[in-house]
């Protein structure tokens, strides 16, 4: 079994849940691939983009996709496609992202994006701005979330006072899936006050022994 941990938007695979479940994995000698979703172009991020580079570094092998928030979008829409994932965990996934992130931009920002000109992101690896293009937005909008069908084990983990993604969108997405487990926690979007019980669930939804 190979393991892979899709980080977040505007994140890296030096983040703080990415630190964490790497170093989970090798206390039982397993490894976890941790690709740098970003590519050196921020710029021109895309779901799609994410997709294919991920698709890209599957093998025949059975294959875990670990993916928060964005990268949790990205697992899940991949499992759908590629019969090589065995199993996906998301982590606050951000299912139906485009109707909770637009209305964070004042709408003269999003003319201006809509138009060509780059937006302003706050990048979290990098501690300050990047430019990203509109691409993001117009890519995101043809991926029909109530086509995600394929009844792939499937474990959500999601935090009751998420301020991002807004736990109602997991609830909704298990309550019609019955191959969905969801786990809610006490937490907000970044989850890392519950990292011991995340691993917790993520060990026994993955059969991972401690004694390993």
């Amino acid at each position: 079994m190979k393991y892979f941990y899709l980080h977040g938007f505007a994140s890296s695979p030096q983040s703080t849940k990415a630190r964490q479940l790497r170093d989970r994995f090798r206390s039982v000698h397993l490894s976890l691939e941790i690709p740098d979703l970003n590519q050196d172009d921020f710029q021109h991020l895309t779901l799609t983009r994410q997709i294919q580079q991920v698709k890209n570094l599957l093998t025949e092998e059975p294959t875990t996709l670990i993916g928060s928030s964005f990268g949790g979008l990205t697992a899940a829409w991949i499992a759908q496609e590629c019969s090589q994932v065995d199993r996906i965990v998301l982590l606050a996934p951000a299912f139906n992202y485009l109707n909770h992130w637009l209305p964070t931009f004042a709408p003269s920002e999003l003319e201006k994006w809509r138009s060509g000109e780059p937006i302003l992101i706050y990048h979290y690896a990098t501690g300050g701005s990047l430019p990203l293009n509109y691409e993001i937005v117009s890519d995101l909008a043809q991926y029909d979330e109530d086509q995600l069908q394929k009844p792939i084990p499937t474990l959500v983990l999601h935090g009751t006072q998420d301020e991002v993604i807004p736990i109602k969108q997991s609830r909704s997405n298990a309550e019609v899936r019955s191959w969905v487990e969801l786990i809610e926690l006490e937490s907000d979007h970044s989850l890392v006050n519950q990292e011991a019980q995340i691993w917790r669930a993520i060990r026994r939804f993955c059969s991972i022994s401690p004694g390993l």
